[in-house]
């Protein structure tokens, strides 16, 4: 059976959405010289396949798939849009520490989309850990992985902004302050979705 009669419709609107968004944010960043989200624009492009290719395996619900594709939609136009003199992602949508012109500056655009972005991404993995391993549904083995490895791939995807910064010479990746703050977001998101899952079940040690 060919695989593309495999794709339920939900799944084949998701991609479109997503095929439809990143090729116009790669058309804009490439007709304002950004390379730095060429990169992230990759990275997506290496996701999606990642996700399309585990289909039948992993049977996302289609609400799992369309917050992924929320997230990358949110991605790109925080890298795209532009507000002012600067993007989106730099953008202070709630005033509560700092004034948007230091590193340490809550609430920014570009913290609330990490702590969305590995919410989802730890509601993911919990969904594969308990779709293989259904032994482990309410336990805390459900709820700790899950955390602990969005946290993890948030850490990976620090690294790749490190890459930008190495092989773009001007980008928006902040410094040591910005890299601690996405992280410290990264892991408010994941414990959220965690507890989020956890509420409908009981726990079991």
């Amino acid at each position: 059976m060919s695989f593309l009669t495999t794709i339920k419709p939900a799944e084949k609107a998701v991609a479109g959405f997503v095929i439809a968004y990143l090729v116009a944010f790669s058309a804009w960043f490439f007709s304002i010289g950004n390379a730095e989200f060429a990169i992230y624009i990759v990275t997506m492009l290496v996701l999606m396949t990642l996700i399309g290719a585990t289909l039948r395996v992993g049977e996302y619900p289609a609400p799992m798939l369309w917050a992924l594709a929320l997230w990358g939609l949110l991605h790109c136009a925080g890298g795209g849009v532009p507000v002012g003199d600067q993007v989106l992602y730099a953008t202070q949508v709630l005033p509560l520490i700092g004034d948007g012109t230091t590193e340490m500056t809550l609430l920014k655009y570009d913290q609330i989309v990490h702590a969305l972005g590995f919410g989802i991404t730890a509601w993911v993995l919990w969904h594969v850990l308990t779709r293989h391993y259904p032994e482990t549904r309410g336990s805390w083995t459900a709820y700790a992985f899950p955390a602990l490895a969005a946290m993890g791939l948030g850490a990976v995807n620090e690294i790749i902004e490190f890459s930008a910064v190495v092989i773009v010479q001007d980008t928006g990746v902040g410094g040591y302050i910005n890299t601690a703050l996405d992280l410290c977001f990264n892991a408010a998101g994941a414990l959220i979705a965690v507890t989020l899952v956890a509420r409908p079940g009981r726990r079991r040690a």
